[in-house]
């Protein structure tokens, strides 16, 4: 069995912090979130994976207000400065401005700090939109300050559905000296015939380009379940299309925690992997995690 797992996407918060959890109820793709409109702290964390084989993971940015999106990644440094958790910050960059830099100039004094995140996912469903239109991140201030995350050593978790995916790859493809990272493997939004073929679709557009990885990870955002076959499907087709040492995978917790416990999950994937060599299972539990967000 694989040990030694590096979670690639996690988050701990505080209520007060997010307008989302800490205003009026608002609809999400995960679907009602009672049980998590609280505070979720590292220590309630590592209870919940202290039974998963989990020795480093990524915190990576949860919609705090904007203009907060220094303090983000200030507490969560020091978070991993108090307790050792955190091993590595992706936070939150407004890529839509005129120049980006000044943001990047100030998170950048937090050691912890590896990538950026600005969520860019729109879909025909009003229900799973986020970016205000598909076509967002071919902007002209989005792709200029995207072209600047090189200077800074910084990558891009990229978070798209299927159909937005050739305006991604063409991202991807300007940048080749900036590390993408696709977000829940493409955002696989059910298992009838006609989406499995879009996404494969879609994920086949990232193919020639060695600068993006891909995160297994969030695969019950759609589901609202922890789905054995849906885990083992994706991570049989992402590594015939990317090939493990462009795969990682990531918890998603506490979001996956409305419907699994963390070793459930975990097992899931461990199941879909039996089927593949050790190599291509340490890629994927912890080597490209590691190779891409330089945990310490």
């Amino acid at each position: 069995m694989t040990t030694g797992i590096i979670d690639s996407h996690f988050h701990i918060w505080r209520q007060q912090d997010l307008p989302w959890l800490a205003g009026p109820m608002v609809p999400r793709i995960f679907g009602p979130y009672e049980p998590i409109r609280r505070d979720y702290s590292i220590e309630e964390f590592l209870a919940d994976q202290k039974d998963s084989g989990v020795d480093k993971a990524v915190y990576v940015q949860t919609n705090w207000a904007k203009e907060h999106f220094e303090d983000e990644v200030a507490w969560v440094q020091a978070t991993a400065e108090r307790t050792g958790w955190p091993h590595a910050i992706v936070g939150y960059a407004d890529m839509t401005v005129e120049d980006v830099r000044p943001q990047l100039d100030r998170m950048k004094r937090y050691p912890l700090l590896r990538g950026v995140r600005m969520q860019l996912h729109w879909h025909d469903t009003p229900e799973y939109r986020f970016a205000p239109s598909a076509r967002q991140m071919l902007e002209p201030n989005v792709r200029r300050n995207v072209a600047r995350l090189k200077d800074y050593g910084l990558s891009f978790d990229l978070q798209l559905f299927p159909a937005q995916m050739a305006d991604g790859a063409e991202l991807v493809a300007e940048n080749p000296q900036t590390q993408f990272i696709l977000t829940h493997t493409g955002m696989l939004t059910g298992m009838d015939p006609q989406t499995q073929t879009d996404w494969q679709a879609g994920l086949r557009k990232f193919e020639p380009y060695s600068n993006l990885s891909a995160k297994l990870s969030g695969l019950g955002t759609f589901l609202h379940r922890n789905d054995p076959a849906m885990i083992d499907y994706v991570v049989s087709n992402a590594v015939e299309i990317l090939g493990a040492d462009r795969l990682m995978f990531g918890s998603n917790f506490p979001i996956e925690k409305l419907w699994t416990d963390h070793l459930t999950m975990v097992s899931s994937y461990r199941d879909a992997t039996k089927k593949l060599d050790e190599t291509t299972r340490s890629a994927i539990f912890r080597d490209t995690a590691a190779r891409v967000y330089r945990p310490v």
